[in-house]
């Protein structure tokens, strides 16, 4: 197998490395979107088809950055948030789908997961260590309801009941990119893949005859998994308290997920991975658990058809939904 190495550059979204099969081999893809690591993996019979294949994956992530970033000015989803309190503002069908879901999985949390957050969100600063004092997290926390997000299919509309939303579409956006990646590598002719963003992971078919290998991290260890996952052809999501943190001067872990409901970052959880069969899902539906906690956040799973969960609490405690089997000995 020849490796090539090329650089090229779309705004946040780089081509690292293509590995170019001589013949039908593995080729493996990564690069940087959406502020996190994009990383790919498939069989291909064709070095031409699989370089264009990665390319393509790539650029979209950027198309869709451009699209949904909220750290944009020039993004779709930052023009809502200046202009939908006026009156609608349309938007591409990219956007409008994102946010269809994202209310889909507000109504089915009971608001757990709230794309309006962003309202109390941007008062974080995390590279600064800097949270909101309790004054301004008040005036924040009033603007927060999805209940205000108002969605108008006819037209492709977002518009916004109340003066101040800011949505941020952190906790879903990235889990639909990586849907739309898979759809490409199959439009290619694809049909095996492993492809990650971040904290969501789509499988494409199995590893040629054999389960693909998934770790679950310890939400404590850089370095170790707390479980690994034989998967083939699924979502898989996972969101944990590790990933944007700061400890603050009471030695508090100050984390990226908050409760819609406080406005402060959601307790009793370390760790929520959801398994099911499309990102956007599993991405939004890891957010909401980790805001609801075990308990609740069960409840919920084991009323959703071909959706599971693995929830690792504050404990240390491993809980498992009605559909997966807790590993012997646990």
């Amino acid at each position: 197998m020849r490796v090539v190495e090329r650089m090229l550059a779309w705004g946040l979204a780089t081509l690292v490395t293509v590995a170019m099969p001589a013949r039908a081999e593995w080729v493996r893809v990564s690069g940087t979107a959406m502020t996190t690591a994009i990383e790919m993996e498939f069989w291909s019979e064709d070095p031409a088809v699989a370089s264009k294949a990665g390319d393509a994956v790539l650029a979209m992530f950027d198309r869709i950055d451009h699209q949904m970033s909220r750290y944009r000015d020039d993004s779709e989803l930052s023009r809502v948030n200046r202009e939908a309190a006026s009156g609608p503002v349309e938007v591409s069908d990219s956007l409008f789908t994102v946010l269809q879901q994202a209310l889909r999985i507000s109504e089915l949390s009971n608001g757990a997961f709230d794309i309006s957050f962003g309202s109390v969100g941007y008062l974080y600063d995390f590279r600064a260590r800097q949270q909101p004092s309790d004054e301004e997290l008040a005036e924040g926390l009033a603007k927060v309801n999805y209940k205000s997000v108002v969605l108008d299919p006819s037209a492709n509309t977002v518009r916004f009941l109340d003066e101040g939303i800011r949505l941020d579409l952190g906790g879903i956006a990235k889990g639909y990119a990586v849907d739309r990646g898979i759809d490409i590598l199959k439009s290619f002719g694809i049909r095996q893949a492993r492809l990650s963003a971040g904290g969501d992971l789509r499988l494409l078919g199995d590893k040629r005859g054999k389960p693909w290998i998934v770790g679950i991290r310890d939400p404590r260890s850089e370095s170790r998994n707390a479980m690994v996952l034989p998967l083939t052809n699924v979502a898989v999501s996972t969101s944990g308290d590790y990933e944007r943190f700061f400890f603050d001067a009471n030695h508090e872990r100050v984390h990226h997920i908050l409760s819609p409901a406080t406005g402060k970052p959601a307790k009793g959880v370390q760790s929520v991975t959801i398994l099911g069969d499309d990102s956007i899902t599993t991405d939004g539906l890891s957010t909401a658990v980790f805001v609801l906690g075990a308990a609740k956040g069960l409840e919920m799973i084991n009323e959703l058809e071909g959706i599971d969960a693995i929830i690792i609490d504050e404990q240390r405690q491993v809980h498992y939904s009605d559909g997966l089997m807790a590993p012997e000995g646990s």
